[in-house]
């Protein structure tokens, strides 16, 4: 099992998620975070005083499949989340050992 974390454009979510869900994905966690990377931020102006806003706004996705859907999951992610601006986000791809369903005590990829 992998679990992909993306983090992408805020405006990106619904195509993001419209996309996934065509492709059968059935969960995924969504979280609102702030970051910054190669954007390196915005200079904006405020009552005068002009400031530099270095941590930006990012949505991250979090999804934990079998292996065998992890790189037509990144490529869906990819084509659904690109603007071809820099800014656009990552996709990290982590192992994941086990998984557990709290209600049942089930493990494994079947919980999925």
């Amino acid at each position: 099992m992998k679990k992909i974390e993306a983090i992408i454009r805020p405006g990106k979510l619904e195509a993001v998620k419209e996309a996934l869900g065509t492709f059968g994905i059935k969960g995924m966690t969504v979280t609102e975070v702030i970051g910054c990377g190669h954007q390196k931020g915005k200079t904006e102006t405020y009552r005068g005083t002009e400031f530099t806003i270095d941590l930006l706004p990012k949505v991250k996705l979090e999804i934990v499949l079998a292996d065998k859907w992890v790189s037509e999951v990144v490529r869906t992610i990819v084509t659904a989340a690109r603007t071809g601006e820099i800014g656009d986000g990552k996709i990290f791809v982590c192992p994941v050992e086990d998984v557990a369903r709290i209600r049942t005590g089930e493990n494994g990829e079947e919980v999925l």
